[in-house]
């Protein structure tokens, strides 16, 4: 499957069709671990709950010491 970026602001989005979610039993709700090994760019699933539980609360330390910074990108 051939897929080209989009642009969504400043930012490149790549669109991932339902059936291919459906083959990952993913969702709009998942998380993925984004990674590279400098050829290719792999996205997984973050199925363990211990680190899908870090995770969250990563986001959400970045979300609140860098609301405002966030606030002004989206502007």
């Amino acid at each position: 499957m051939l897929k080209t970026l989009t642009r969504h602001g400043n930012s490149a989005t790549l669109i991932i069709e339902r059936p291919v979610l459906e083959l990952l039993n993913a969702d709009l709700d998942t998380v993925f671990d984004v990674t590279t090994d400098g050829t290719a760019l792999i996205i997984t699933p973050v199925k363990d709950a211990k680190r899908l539980s870090a995770i969250h609360s990563s986001m959400e330390r970045i979300g609140s010491r860098y609301r405002k910074t966030f606030e002004e990108l989206t502007k």
